[in-house]
């Protein structure tokens, strides 16, 4: 007899298979071959009396010096990519990963670099400003030394803080959102992949992320730590951006995926999934 329970945020992220992937294990044969079949109800159906959610791209200009070091490992990812018996797709990956982490501060490749993070330089100013207006707010990353970094720039600014990532044990965890929640810390770091499901954090009206993730749908999961039912004040969200890097590419990937999940909805063919050649060019930039 087939299981027909089955509970998951995110049943198409690269490709309309995914779809017939899940029924295909809930309900063997209901889509024949590779049918989509999806019952949708949205965020504003269940909660129309919701607030507002407004989403900010806040574009950063590195400094000369993290340019610099950006550059210089974007071009030596492209020679790597371009020499004969390479393994393409992991070399993509490696180099995808190394700019990813410059875009958001040298000390993420070189833990004993001096060069100064405009990226953080500009979190500072947006925490300092939203904490004198009297805001709390959830600051997500997926590379917890990003988390611990800003945290410690942060010390002064918005003393009172809360984190929590993958290695929080569960009762801790629990204590710390029950904390933030009673208004105990006014900025809560987290983990993206850890505290993406399964939180009310609806103390929080302001959700910032420090680094874009391929999947928008897994950001619109932790934002709605906060922009859930319980929530009676607008939420803002802040993505930091730097510029001319490979986070723009993302931000442009992220389009094409929602694009992805609209058209699948209205019946049209689906957006494939970044091919090698379009993650290469992400790296030549």
């Amino acid at each position: 007899m087939a299981d027909d329970r089955g509970l998951t945020g995110t049943p198409l992220e690269n490709r309309t298979g995914e779809l017939w992937s899940l029924f295909s294990v809930l309900l063997p044969g209901l889509l024949g071959t590779r049918s989509p079949f999806l019952l949708r109800r949205t965020k504003d159906a269940v909660a129309a009396d919701l607030p507002d959610r407004s989403d900010h791209v806040l574009a950063v200009a590195l400094s000369p010096a993290e340019r610099r070091l950006y550059d210089a490992a974007r071009q030596s990812a492209i020679e790597e990519l371009q020499r004969p018996g390479k393994d393409r797709r992991f070399a993509v990956l490696r180099a995808l990963t190394r700019l990813r982490q410059l875009s958001c501060h040298p000390r993420l490749v070189d833990p004993h670099s001096r060069v100064a993070s405009a990226k953080l330089g500009g979190l500072c100013d947006l925490v300092a400003r939203l904490v004198q207006e009297g805001h709390r707010m959830l600051i997500f990353s997926q590379f917890t030394r990003h988390l611990d970094l800003a945290r410690a720039a942060l010390a002064d600014v918005a003393p009172r803080q809360l984190d929590l990532r993958g290695s929080t044990p569960a009762a801790l965890r629990a204590s710390r959102v029950a904390a933030f929640q009673r208004g105990e810390a006014d900025v809560f770091f987290l983990s993206l992949r850890a505290a993406g499901t399964g939180l009310n954090l609806t103390a929080a009206t302001r959700v910032i992320h420090l680094d874009p993730w391929w999947n928008p749908a897994v950001e619109d999961q932790a934002t709605d730590r906060a922009h859930r039912i319980g929530q009676d004040r607008p939420v803002e969200v802040y993505r930091l951006v730097a510029q001319d890097t490979v986070e723009d590419g993302i931000l442009r990937l992220h389009a094409d995926k929602r694009a992805l999940a609209s058209s699948v909805l209205a019946g049209a063919a689906g957006v494939p999934a970044p091919s090698l050649e379009e993650l290469v060019a992400l790296v030549a930039g």
